[in-house]
């Protein structure tokens, strides 16, 4: 069974699948490349890259090795922050679109929001989702004062928000947030850095279910209706991250992991970006 019939509907009418496959630090050239054809052959179909990662293109010939019809794939990318301060945003996608070696991107994301700079960045992005070349546009890193100033500039609200989300940073008040507005949250991150995997309540929650404490928090992740795009480039754990959907937690279980939370960070916020984020 395809990942991809696991799927969360977005406000502008497309499916997004609720798993996918982070490549964040992967290699640009055979471990990439490797990782789309194990994760593809386990039934995921999306696959999330970056500008900034220095892989797309390795993604792109990764891309281009499948036996997968093209409208099935979900592929992300996204502009970084130099690019937006250059104003250089519909350049920037073009090159990201021509290392991708695709037509268009299935979700095209603002990285992180930068001062002064991300409501224009939103203008252009929605002039390439108008020409056919974005069919989703959304943002990340985006907390509630930066989602209500980009609605009060524009009537089109973001698709998607991805953010760093797991069992020790469960941002329940930007989520509820973004359920109230229609916009779906996108977890990255969603294991911690394996800062969880040691826990003893999902430990002992996952002896219930058979199930490892990754599968445990992902599982948590996607029956709140948070996508999850977990990164690996390891094909044992590419297929233990997809084997969510036999089982599900019960409302005991989902609020003793939602009382992990303590407000850790695990993934960096870049250095130009550190003055906004002091929480």
């Amino acid at each position: 069974m395809s990942l991809g019939e696991n799927t969360i509907l977005l406000n502008d009418g497309h499916k997004m699948p609720l798993l996918g496959l982070g490549v964040y630090k992967a290699d640009a050239g055979t471990e990439v490349e490797q990782a789309i054809q194990d994760a593809v052959c386990s039934g995921y179909r999306l696959i999330d890259t970056a500008s900034v990662y220095k892989n797309e293109d390795g993604v792109g010939r990764g891309l281009k090795a499948l036996d997968v019809p093209r409208e099935e794939l979900f592929i992300t990318t996204k502009i970084w922050n130099n690019a937006q301060r250059l104003g250089d945003v519909e350049d920037s996608f073009n090159r990201s679109l021509e290392r991708l070696g695709l037509d268009y991107v299935d979700l095209y994301l603002i990285h992180w929001p930068v001062p002064g700079c991300f409501t224009n960045t939103w203008k252009t992005l929605e002039k390439l989702q108008s020409a056919g070349k974005i069919k989703s546009i959304g943002v990340s890193n985006f907390r509630i004062h930066e989602l209500e100033l980009l609605k009060s500039v524009s009537d089109i609200k973001p698709a998607v928000n991805q953010v760093e989300f797991h069992p020790l940073f469960n941002q329940k008040e930007l989520l509820s947030y973004c359920k109230s507005e229609g916009i779906a949250v996108q977890a990255y991150a969603p294991l911690a850095r394996g800062a969880y995997l040691h826990s003893q309540l999902l430990l002992e929650i996952g002896s219930r279910y058979q199930k490892t404490t990754a599968q445990i928090g992902l599982r948590w992740l996607i029956q709140q209706g948070v996508s999850a795009i977990p990164k690996s480039t390891h094909k044992d754990r590419i297929l233990e991250n997809a084997d969510i959907f036999d089982f599900s937690l019960t409302e005991e279980e989902m609020n003793a992991i939602n009382a992990m939370d303590i407000k850790q960070r695990t993934a960096g916020i870049p250095e130009d970006m550190l003055p906004y984020y002091q929480d």
